[in-house]
C-alpha cells in the first residue's frame, strides 16, 4: 500500500510499481511544473476564446454580410455552452476521472478550431463556438480535482499560489484576449481567431499526455489505496463512479443523469433568449422558464445522483453564496468589458486595436491582483476590498463622457481589474475550501456556471443600455447600475459567516 506523502509508490507487495511515474515523483515536488503547466495552457483556451472575438465581430459581420444583431450569437453561444458544459464536464471528471476529460476536452477544441478555420460561415462558425464552449469547459473542472487529488494524496493542502496561478491563467488570457483578436484579425484575418485554437490545444494535449498522472487502474488489480491516479479515487466512489473495488455500483453514464442536463439546458436557453432582448422583453417566456426551472428543481431533489445537487446546496449555504457572489462579481465585470470597450469605439471614436489597448490595463491590473491575492491568508477582506473597487470603478464611470481624456479612460480600465483578480482568486478559494467530498469537479463547474450567468446577464443590459449605439447616457445608466450591484456585493460579503474565519470551511 502506497504511504501518503510518498515520492515514489509501491504495490501491495513492496515491488516497484510500473508505468508512470507519480507527478509528485518528478521533480519541482507534487505541485511543480509537470503538474501545472498542461492545467495552465488548458485552462486559458476558455477564457481566451470568452473575448477574443469581441474586437473580431465587425470584420466577421462584413464579411459575412450579417448585422450585429447576428454575430452577436458568436459571443452569446459560447457562454451558453460554457454555463452547459462546465458542471456537465464536472460531473463526468467525477464520474470518469480528471486525466480523461481534460484529454477529450481538449480535442473537442482542436475540431472545434479547424471547423470555424475551414468553414467560414456563420452558422459553421456558431457550431465551432459552441463546440469550443463544450472543450474548454473541461479544463478548469479537471484542473481542480487533479489539484485536490494531489493535495489529499500527499496530506497537504495544495498552496495558495498554485490556485492563484490556475486564476491567473484565466484573467491574464481573458483580459488579454481583445487584444489578441485584434491583432490576429488586423493581420491575419478573423479566420485565425478560430485556427489559433489548434495549436494551443495539440501543445496541451502532449503536454497532459506526457505529465498528468493517468487516472487508469493498474491491469491485474485493483489500485493500492492512496494511489496517485489523479483521477481522486476516493472522490470518484463518492460519485457513484467505483465500488473502491474496479467494480460499478451504478452505470456511470445513468449517473450522467441525462433528463437534469436536458431540462438545466432548456432552463438556461428560456432565460438567455429573455435577457438577450431586455429593450423588447418577450415576457411570454418567464412562466415556460419558471415551469423547467422548478422541474429541474423537484427532478434533482430527488435523483440519487444529480446533475446539480440541489440538496447539497441548500445545506452547503456557504458554497450557495460563493455562487451567488461570484455571478454577481462578473456581470459587473462584464457589463464594463464589453460595455466599456464598445463605448470607447462608438462614442469616444477609438478604432477597435486602440480600444484594445485602452482595456489592456484593466488584465495587467487583474495579473498582479491575482498573484497577490493568492499570498493572502483570508478571504473575506480580500474580496471586501475587490467589491468596494467595483462600486469606485462604477463612481468614476458615472463622471466619464466622450470628451474624457485618455489620462481618465485608463484609470477606469484599472479600477475594474484590480477587483477581478482579487475576486477570482478568492472565490475559487472559498470554492475549493466549501466543496463537499466526492463533487469538487462540479462545484468548480458551477462556479464558472455562475459566472457566465453573470456574462449573459451582461449581454443583455448592455442591449438594454446602448440601444443600436453606445452613447454617454447608455454608458451612465450602465454605471449606475453596476454601482448598485457592487454595493450589494459589499453588503453580500461582510455579512457572510462562512468568510469571517481566516478560510471558508466546508
Amino acid at each position: 500500500m502506497t504511504r501518503t506523502g510518498s515520492a515514489s509508490s509501491v504495490t501491495p507487495a513492496g515491488a516497484p510499481r510500473r508505468g508512470r511515474v507519480p507527478a509528485a515523483a518528478a521533480p519541482g515536488g507534487g505541485f511543480g511544473p509537470r503538474l501545472i503547466t498542461p492545467l495552465l495552457l488548458g485552462s486559458v483556451l476558455n477564457p481566451v476564446n470568452s473575448t477574443m472575438i469581441a474586437t473580431a465581430l465587425a470584420s466577421i459581420g462584413a464579411d459575412l454580410c450579417v448585422g450585429a444583431a447576428q454575430t452577436a450569437w458568436l459571443v452569446a453561444c459560447l457562454y451558453l455552452a460554457s454555463a452547459i458544459g462546465q458542471p456537465a464536464m464536472g460531473r463526468m471528471v467525477d464520474l470518469f476521472g480528471p486525466r480523461r476529460v481534460f484529454l477529450a476536452g481538449l480535442v473537442l477544441v482542436c475540431a472545434a478550431g479547424l471547423v470555424g478555420t475551414v468553414l467560414p460561415f456563420l452558422g459553421w462558425l456558431i457550431v465551432s463556438r459552441v463546440l469550443l464552449g463544450l472543450g474548454t469547459s473541461a479544463a478548469y473542472p479537471a484542473a481542480m480535482a487533479l489539484l485536490r487529488a494531489q493535495s489529499r494524496r500527499l496530506g497537504r493542502e495544495t498552496p495558495r499560489p498554485v490556485l492563484g496561478l490556475l486564476s491567473l491563467a484565466g484573467l491574464s488570457s481573458a483580459a488579454v484576449g481583445p487584444v489578441l483578436g485584434g491583432l490576429l484579425s488586423s493581420t491575419l484575418g478573423w479566420r485565425a481567431i478560430f485556427a489559433v485554437n489548434v495549436p494551443l490545444a495539440l501543445a496541451a494535449l502532449v503536454l497532459a499526455v506526457w505529465w498528468l498522472p493517468s487516472g487508469d487502474r493498474t491491469r491485474g488489480g485493483p489500485a493500492p489505496a492512496g494511489a496517485a491516479d489523479g483521477g481522486d479515487v476516493a472522490d470518484r466512489e463518492a460519485a457513484g463512479g467505483t465500488d473502491g473495488r474496479g467494480g460499478h455500483r451504478t452505470n456511470r453514464a445513468a449517473s450522467l443523469d441525462p433528463l437534469g442536463i436536458v431540462l438545466f439546458t432548456a432552463t438556461l436557453v428560456t432565460v438567455m433568449l429573455f435577457l438577450m432582448h431586455l429593450d423588447r422583453p418577450s415576457w411570454w417566456l418567464l412562466p415556460p422558464a419558471a415551469v423547467l426551472g422548478g422541474a429541474l428543481v423537484w427532478w434533482e431533489r430527488h435523483r440519487r445522483a444529480p446533475f446539480i445537487d440541489v440538496r447539497m446546496l441548500m445545506r452547503n449555504r456557504a458554497l450557495a453564496t460563493t455562487y451567488l457572489r461570484h455571478g454577481m462579481t462578473y456581470l459587473v465585470i462584464y457589463c464594463v468589458m464589453y460595455g466599456y470597450a464598445q463605448w470607447l469605439e462608438d462614442a469616444h471614436g477609438l478604432s477597435s486595436f486602440t480600444a484594445g489597448f485602452v482595456m489592456l490595463p484593466m488584465s495587467v491590473a487583474a495579473a498582479v491582483c491575482s498573484l497577490l491575492g493568492a499570498r493572502t491568508k483570508g478571504i473575506r477582506a480580500p474580496l471586501t476590498v475587490a467589491a468596494v473597487l467595483l462600486a469606485a470603478g462604477s463612481g468614476l464611470l458615472l463622471l466619464t463622457g466622450h470628451r474624457t481624456p485618455m489620462a481618465v479612460l485608463l484609470p477606469a480600465a484599472v479600477l475594474f481589474g484590480l477587483p477581478q483578480g482579487l475576486a477570482s482568486t478568492g472565490n475559487q478559494a472559498a470554492v475549493y475550501s466549501q466543496a463537499p467530498h466526492g463533487g469538487m469537479g462540479a462545484a468548480a463547474g458551477l462556479q464558472r456556471t455562475s459566472q457566465y450567468l453573470g456574462a449573459i446577464t451582461a449581454a443583455g443590459l448592455i442591449g438594454l443600455f446602448y440601444g443600436t449605439r453606445a452613447s454617454d447616457a447608455g454608458l451612465h445608466r450602465m454605471a449606475a447600475v453596476t454601482a448598485v450591484l457592487s454595493v450589494g456585493l459589499i453588503l453580500l460579503t461582510v455579512a457572510d459567516p462562512a468568510l469571517r474565519s481566516r478560510t471558508a470551511r466546508r
